[in-house]
């Protein structure tokens, strides 16, 4: 992106500041985006924030109990399969 003319704003008496209107369209920032502020040695960057928080996959890994021999990628595909058949039967 190439850089754009400067643009300046003010911070309220609530600390709050209004990007341009040129800006929020450019980024796609509707009302309600959630942005992450980080401090730099240049200054302050927003970016949008995560949808999801970052997890790892320990965390998550066992959550839902499983008893049984476990299944092969081709046991995994038929049944992915199977459902998807079963849901867009038009028949």
């Amino acid at each position: 992106m190439a850089r754009a003319e400067s643009l300046i704003t003010t911070v309220s008496t609530k600390g709050q500041v209004i990007l341009p209107k040129a800006v929020r369209q450019r980024r796609e920032w509707e009302a309600g985006t959630r942005l992450v502020v980080e401090e730099t040695s240049e200054g302050v960057l927003l970016k949008r924030a995560p949808a999801f928080a970052p997890t790892d996959p320990g965390d998550v890994f066992g959550i839902l109990p499983f008893s049984g021999e476990p299944k092969t990628l081709e046991d995994m595909e038929a049944g992915i399969l199977a459902e998807a058949r079963r849901r867009h039967d038009r028949d």
